[in-house]
């Protein structure tokens, strides 16, 4: 078999690689959050059939160097990259946000009632995605698209401080007492006890409509999320989000205390990473770190300062450049066909050689 062969096979099989991403990503133009693959080529191996050697200047040795002379066979696939440029902002007017910036909002498809500390979430099966479409569910959880819970940190008395543990926020494990209904007296009326929860700093936790609310302080009212899902949440009439990620309800109540008010049940966490090239793409629109993979160091925070501010009811769209990826196919093409037309001119060149014999 000639070379020519082998390098044009690898050739096409590359060529055709490539088609594979361009064709993924055109498909995906459309697509919330999605962002670019980029294919790249490499050398395949070499076949030395002269080494390089040094030249001589010794008397009676004269003689120049000789470079060396090798045989390639063909292309394959160096990487497939991602661009994790921020594209443009969709308006939608909905419970939604974008992150202007570089960022994830941070999704588990299970609910953690005991909060996952920010310094280890790699550890977690965390489900990272760029796109902020949000709703409530049945339950009263912060869910996305693909109605995986949306973790950040939770606020109990109102927004005033939150359990991130950064600037601004708590210096130690977040407590309060809240009322909690236990049941109903003979009259129907319900029964109300005082519990504390205790929210440590630095935990990520699904983010839920409170179950109750207790306005005895005015200026700091206190709220009861019950993440453990044990206490029934409140009616909620309207859902919205500002542009530091704090997310706020107003809640409908038969107390008259409580009906109308509007509370804080936290602000949406954004991860960071180091790398995050290095992130894997897990489909539905979300990318997936592991522990020893190449993303580097990994935290959350709340939206503001070094950390992205949020725009509310946008959504971000593909950053895929149709112009650049229609010029790729047609060079992708070009190369293809080359290709297929050395195995065209090799098999005529081993037709002519079989014929030799009449």
């Amino acid at each position: 078999m000639l070379r020519a062969m082998d390098s044009a096979v690898a050739g096409l099989r590359a060529h055709q690689n490539k088609l594979d991403v361009i064709g993924n990503n055109l498909a995906n133009c459309n697509t919330a959050g999605y962002k670019t693959q980029s294919y790249n080529f490499q050398e395949a191996m070499y076949q030395t059939s002269t080494q390089s050697t040094a030249g001589s200047t010794q008397p009676g040795q004269t003689m120049g160097g000789a470079n060396a002379a090798q045989y390639g066979y063909g292309s394959l696939m160096g990487s497939i990259s991602m661009d994790m440029t921020e594209s443009t902002p969709t308006y939608t007017g909905k419970f939604d946000a974008h992150i202007c910036g570089m960022g994830f909002f941070i999704t588990l498809p299970q609910i953690k009632p005991d909060g996952v500390d920010a310094a280890a979430m790699k550890t977690e099966d965390f489900a990272y995605t760029r796109v902020g479409q949000f709703k409530l569910n049945s339950d009263g959880y912060v869910v996305d698209s693909q109605n995986n819970f949306v973790y950040g940190f939770v606020s109990m008395d109102n927004g005033k401080t939150f359990s991130d543990g950064g600037t601004g926020t708590t210096s130690a494990d977040q407590t309060c007492t809240v009322q909690v209904q236990d049941g109903v007296d003979a009259d129907g009326k319900p029964i109300m006890r005082d519990e504390t929860i205790t929210v440590p700093k630095g935990k990520l936790v699904p983010l839920r409509v409170p179950s109750s609310i207790d306005f005895t302080d005015p200026n700091a009212p206190k709220v009861n999320i019950d993440n453990s899902g044990a206490a029934q949440e409140m009616i909620v009439t309207s859902t919205t989000i500002n542009d530091a990620g704090e997310i706020t309800v107003k809640v409908q109540s038969d107390d008259p205390a409580q009906d109308g008010k509007v509370v804080s049940i936290g602000k949406i966490a954004i991860a960071s990473f180091q790398n995050p090239e290095g992130l894997s793409k897990g489909g539905n629109n979300t990318f997936n770190a592991k522990e020893n993979d190449n993303t580097g160091e990994a935290s959350a925070t709340v939206p503001g300062g070094s950390t992205p501010m949020l725009m509310g009811g946008y959504v971000e769209g593909s950053n895929v450049d149709m112009a650049n990826e229609f010029v790729q196919m047609i060079t992708t093409q070009r190369g293809f066909q080359a290709n297929s037309k050395i195995i065209t001119v090799s098999d005529e060149i081993l037709n002519e050689l079989v014929n030799m014999k009449r």
